[in-house]
């Protein structure tokens, strides 16, 4: 009984020590429909190093959104259930969107990026990026298989839950989680 209480103090001294462990197991408890299928780690994992393009070719990497919150998307054009998802992706982005959060999507494989821009046009997104990985260099070192795959990286940058396949990120359960993970109040 002794070991059991000092193992529940212990707990709760270290949750209180670290708010965003406690934020991560209080966002991974709401957990309800489609993002029950959000997998949030016991312990923060690296992030791909492998660097990817912007639309127009520049290079850019992961470490360059270090110090906020990002909603890693990875898509293609040919992908039905991307297509689906991506007007709620970009509903968080207009919603949370900021010095502390941002909605990174990144074309994996081969999408040419006219096909973007009009995959992008044809859905009405215009407030995420149009980045592309065409070898699939991150992905791969991020173990993507299949799309989408959508990975919550904290400010250090590391990987702290995925989503494997298509959610309803516009519901009012995936925003809950994502105030949550902000820290932000919940709006009323």
């Amino acid at each position: 009984m002794k070991k059991t209480l000092a193992a529940i103090l212990y707990t709760g001294l270290v949750t209180l020590a670290n708010p965003a462990l406690a934020d991560l197991s209080a966002a991974e408890a709401m957990r309800q429909g489609d993002m029950k299928k959000l997998t949030f780690h016991s312990e923060a994992q690296q992030a791909g190093t492998a660097e990817f393009t912007t639309f127009e070719g520049e290079p850019v990497s992961l470490a360059d959104y270090h110090g906020k919150w990002v909603l890693l998307n990875f898509w293609a054009t040919w992908c039905a259930p991307c297509r689906k998802e991506m007007p709620m992706l970009s509903e968080l982005q207009t919603e949370f969107g900021g010095e502390d959060f941002e909605v990174v999507t990144i074309a994996t494989g081969r999408n040419p990026p006219p096909a973007m821009k009009t995959f992008f046009d044809e859905i009405g997104v215009g407030n995420l990026p149009l980045h592309r990985d065409p070898k699939s260099g991150l992905a791969r070192e991020m173990g993507v298989l299949g799309l989408p795959i959508t990975v919550i990286l904290n400010p250090e940058g590391q990987e702290v839950a995925r989503l494997r396949g298509d959610a309803d990120w516009a519901s009012d359960n995936a925003k809950a989680i994502l105030r949550t993970i902000l820290g932000r109040p919940t709006s009323g």
